[in-house]
């Protein structure tokens, strides 16, 4: 498994690497990509990372599993490539976005943009086969990705966290709200915006306030 990942990340991480459950993972991610056709590719496995530093990352969107169909994961969560059709989430997220800030709704679905200002769109699970969701769960990279939020809890001040979902809220033991941020609001998809928990949470207005506040640049989202 390449760890084609930030420096920045690498001194912060490291000591993971060595634990056995991390060689492991590597172990069945290794024979996965041999063996079927994954997502996202090798190289942009770490991208969230990538794009946003550890020192440079001040929001932190948590998200579960990449996309699982041809062309759409790039790495970041909820994001998706150039010129793909915006799955139903992002659709709701770009909503949201319309309704909190006057926004227009974007073309793309490429959440770089977001990602290169600070944003640390982090899936839960890096990896996934095509067209089995959750097919890489609870493989390791679970234990992966906690250790990086307690990381930026322990390590960090001032971060905002959006916790969207039950899954993601489930996160907020590894943070210290003492020291952070924490907004949570239903999950963007459509069963649960349709319930009424999504829209109207207005996140990317408080996101902002609360970066102003703290003397951060907000986010041009």
């Amino acid at each position: 498994m390449p760890l084609n990942i930030h420096e920045s990340w690498k001194e912060h991480l490291g000591p993971e690497y060595e634990l056995p459950y991390f060689s492991d993972l590597a172990n069945f991610v290794k024979k996965e990509y041999a063996q079927f056709a994954c997502y996202p590719k090798g190289k942009e496995m770490f991208a969230a990372f990538d794009h946003s530093t550890f020192d440079n990352t001040k929001v932190v969107i948590i998200g579960q599993d990449p996309y699982h169909g041809p062309n759409q994961a790039n790495g970041l969560c909820f994001s998706v490539r150039d010129g793909i059709p915006h799955p139903p989430s992002l659709i709701n997220i770009f909503k949201e976005i319309e309704q909190d800030l006057g926004k227009a709704y974007p073309k793309s679905g490429n959440l770089e943009r977001w990602a290169d200002q600070g944003v640390l769109l982090l899936n839960a699970t890096l990896t996934v086969r095509a067209h089995q969701a959750g097919s890489h769960q609870n493989k390791g990279w679970e234990t992966f990705t906690d250790a990086v939020i307690k990381k930026l809890s322990q390590e960090k001040d001032g971060l905002v966290f959006l916790l969207w979902g039950g899954y993601a809220k489930k996160k907020v033991s590894l943070i210290d709200e003492g020291k952070h941020h924490i907004l949570c609001s239903g999950h963007p998809s459509p069963l649960s915006a349709n319930r009424g928990l999504w829209f109207g949470n207005k996140h990317f207005s408080k996101t902002n306030e609360l970066l102003t506040e703290q003397g951060k640049q907000p986010i041009d989202w």
